[in-house]
């Protein structure tokens, strides 16, 4: 059987992600949910919580195509 286990990410360990991955734990930490993504990860979000990153996400790279386009 595998384990879906996956490595446990530190405050530190952020500015080393990916861009797509930073992103997602700067949100977070914005809307003060970081401490709960870091300490039982991502499924223990409610659905608006998810919700609410994925939209700002979303607006945001709206944004910078919007505003590499002009």
């Amino acid at each position: 059987m595998k384990s879906t286990k996956t490595k446990k990410i530190r405050r530190e360990d952020i500015p080393n992600l990916e861009t797509s991955e930073r992103i997602k734990y700067e949100i977070a930490e914005e809307l003060g949910l970081l401490d709960k993504v870091l300490e039982d990860g991502w499924k223990s979000l409610s659905s608006k919580e998810t919700g609410r990153i994925g939209g700002i996400i979303s607006k945001k790279s709206r944004k910078n195509e919007t505003g590499n386009l002009q």
